[in-house]
């Protein structure tokens, strides 16, 4: 083997025309990149959402309303729920451990019981948030409310 012998192994190199080296390569010049423009230049980055100059969509589109950056989203859960989740598991306490185990919320969701349907199982309801009307029904069946 010589140093003249040498070559890549198969599949290896992609490249079978080399750009910008000169106008005799036939690919020299412009280097396939036109004429002009921003396009042309080295160090050209196009930012994101550019549409060539004409307005784009994120400023044409008109913008009204508040988001409030501060708000707290709640899953909400109804005491009917709990109390099919009370005689179904004989659970006495229902904490939001409990609503992650039957798959109804997930762990980092913040719950607020809702006071739709009626309850008769005495337990203890931990979480994040209570409708009055969901706090007096579950009182009404001598059971407990703790606010997370």
């Amino acid at each position: 083997m010589k140093l003249n012998q040498l070559k890549p192994a198969a599949g290896a190199t992609h490249h079978q025309k080399r750009i910008g080296r000169g106008a005799g390569s036939g690919l020299g010049g412009t280097s396939t990149r036109g004429h002009k423009g921003a396009k042309s230049r080295s160090g050209y980055s196009r930012k994101i959402g550019f549409e060539g100059g004409q307005m784009p969509l994120q400023r044409r589109v008109p913008k009204f309303g508040f988001k409030n950056i501060n708000r707290k989203e709640f899953k909400s859960i109804n005491i009917d729920v709990l109390q099919n989740l009370a005689e179904k598991n004989k659970w006495s306490v229902i904490a939001p451990e409990n609503l992650i185990e039957a798959g109804l919320i997930n762990k980092n969701d913040l719950v607020k019981i809702l006071g739709n349907g009626s309850i008769s199982a005495k337990v203890e309801v931990k979480a994040h948030a209570f409708s009055k009307s969901a706090e007096a029904a579950i009182e009404a069946a001598q059971g407990t409310v703790v606010k997370l």
